[in-house]
């Protein structure tokens, strides 16, 4: 597909500053089409991790930014979009995860890498949608596990998880708006097509759902199934990559809903003034970086595995 002039003005740019843009699959069609690198969470903290680029411009919302200045000191992070937030982020702050854990003193804390650097800080690992089983079962001294913020994937996870799991009541508001009478019409017109959730969906949404699984894992599944029509139960965005890399399958989102505004909030104009200025830097206190590395380092170290399929 052909470029736009502004989208061109971008990648001569980012290759003449040695940068690498990175954005999540529910950035707007354009973003995508330029990035660097595209993919979940966990690829893009992965990647962010490894560059040998000086600047990392992150089209995300800002917990992502965040992830990748706690993972690459030496490099200048940007956001260009620093309102880009995240409402399940937001749902904890330090002070309630220093009260759970005074109430749960013998529980680990398992943190979903969407949540801010001050929680990361407190939290002894990370996980993502796509390695939050690997986490949990990687924790071998301890029988409770306090995980936060996101309730819903807390709760998939301790379908199949042998510690016992305590869920923070937070949710994704894209996901949590999800609901069985949905997929029930879109399978009214659609009766043959898998029904694809996201684990931060409600628990009766993932009970009705054929597969289980991350963005990523989305992709894998729509990728090497036979099928030629799906049912998407995540964020819009995804329809990007999935309709580029499976041309000729029919793709439905679960619900027209499904909009995360947040991340729509970086527009090409943003990434470039962004760039060209050197403006919206993630900074964060060293104290504070050395902490949440430290949770960060260990989800890293584990081997990516999607979850598996709801029992």
């Amino acid at each position: 597909m052909p470029l736009s002039d502004l989208q061109k003005s971008i990648v001569a740019l980012l290759r003449k500053k040695n940068a690498i843009l990175l954005a999540h699959f529910y950035q707007r069609r354009e973003v995508q089409e330029i990035a660097d690198i595209l993919g979940d969470s966990l690829s893009l903290c992965i990647e962010a991790s490894k560059t040998d680029a000086e600047i990392i411009v992150f089209a995300g919302v800002h917990f992502m930014a965040e992830s990748a200045a706690i993972l690459c000191p030496d490099k200048t992070v940007l956001i260009p979009r620093p309102d880009a937030g995240c409402p399940l982020a937001d749902m904890i702050v330090p002070e309630q995860l220093q009260k759970a854990r005074q109430e749960h003193p013998d529980a680990a804390v398992v943190t979903y890498i969407n949540s801010t650097a001050a929680i990361k800080a407190l939290s002894d690992i990370c996980c993502t949608s796509a390695n939050a089983l690997n986490v949990v079962h990687s924790i071998k001294d301890r029988k409770k596990i306090l995980f936060v913020p996101d309730g819903n994937l807390a709760r998939y996870t301790a379908l199949s998880a042998s510690a016992a799991i305590i869920p923070w009541d937070g949710y994704c508001p894209v996901h949590q708006v999800l609901t069985v009478e949905d997929i029930t019409r879109r399978k009214a017109d659609y009766p043959d097509a898998p029904v694809l959730a996201h684990p931060e969906c409600m628990p009766a949404v993932l009970q009705a759902a054929d597969f289980v699984g991350s963005t990523a894992a989305m992709l894998e599944f729509v990728r090497n199934s036979r099928r030629k029509i799906f049912i998407i139960g995540t964020e819009t965005g995804i329809l990007v990559q999935m309709e580029k890399e499976n041309p000729g399958k029919t793709l439905i989102p679960a619900s027209e809903k499904m909009v995360c505004e947040t991340m729509k909030y970086t527009t090409l104009e943003d990434i470039y003034s962004s760039l060209t200025n050197m403006t919206q830097i993630v900074t964060l206190t060293e104290d504070m970086r050395l902490k949440a590395l430290s949770s960060l380092e260990k989800m890293l170290a584990i081997a990516k595995s999607p979850l598996p399929p709801v029992p």
